[in-house]
């Protein structure tokens, strides 16, 4: 049902969870356990199964926060649960306080759980190649360091996402990079004519060392490649199917 980091795990004032698709009541193309109210899932099942994360948390469902994702660089601070119809425009979410929950979702994109355990502050982010080319990871930094937090004790974990093998994309994606990411391209890798191979992954880890936490890993586990656990926008495509679940990732400090 979920994964855990070791890098997170290890400390007492921090609890986290990586969901997998495995483990919910939903049915069909959002089999099983579906967090994306931005599906066209029924709604009672998405709670039920937001639900059920927060259970694993050891948390109130009441206390898990989303944000309405729109691949920016924008980041907000969280000091009270808000209504699912009160998200805000947003891609990174930060907090102090104990048993909030930070939902991220995901079925392809980047999710990142930041902590700095000692500080008591914790982020996640959803970075897409447009988020993390635009800021999101540095601008979550930033915001955990506002309210408390120190770049040398924040360590941030990479959850399931689609990985370079499976990351097909045009000349026009790689001319972008190297235009506002110099350096980038050591990211791809040629694949059929006229078209590349991204590695985001990789990509995210150098974002984050550049922003100067202490500590960046990845899962190392692709979305797209691993139907039977994680849902994947890109696979869904690729398969002309309707619709595709979300994966939740969540953090939160312990009350």
């Amino acid at each position: 049902m979920f994964i855990e980091a070791p890098e997170l795990s290890s400390h007492s004032a921090i609890r986290h969870a990586f969901f997998t698709r495995q483990g919910g009541v939903s049915e069909g193309l959002y089999a099983s356990l579906n967090g994306g109210i931005g599906s066209r899932d029924a709604p009672e099942r998405v709670a039920e199964n937001r639900a059920r994360m927060c259970t694993q948390l050891g948390l109130p469902a009441a206390n898990l926060v989303s944000l309405y994702q729109v691949h920016s660089a924008d980041v907000v601070t969280v000091e009270a649960p808000f209504p699912l119809d009160g998200r805000p425009k947003a891609d990174g979410i930060v907090s102090r306080v104990p048993g909030i929950v930070l939902g991220i979702a995901t079925a392809d994109c980047g999710p990142i759980l930041f902590a700095d355990p000692e500080g008591r502050v914790v982020g996640a982010a959803h970075a897409g190649w447009k988020g993390a080319l635009g800021g999101v990871i540095e601008g979550t930094v930033a915001a955990m360091v506002a309210l408390g937090a120190r770049r040398e004790r924040i360590v941030a974990v990479l959850g399931p996402t689609i990985a370079q093998a499976s990351y097909e994309v045009g000349v026009e994606f790689v001319e972008r990079f190297r235009a506002e990411a110099p350096g980038s391209e050591r990211f791809f890798v040629n694949g059929r004519p006229g078209h590349a191979q991204f590695d985001l992954p990789g990509f995210i880890l150098a974002r984050l060392q550049q922003a100067g936490v202490a500590e960046a890993v990845s899962l190392g586990l692709c979305t797209y490649a691993d139907a039977e656990r994680f849902y994947s926008y890109r696979r869904a495509t690729h398969r002309a199917e309707s619709d595709y679940g979300r994966l939740i990732s969540a953090i939160a400090l312990t009350p």
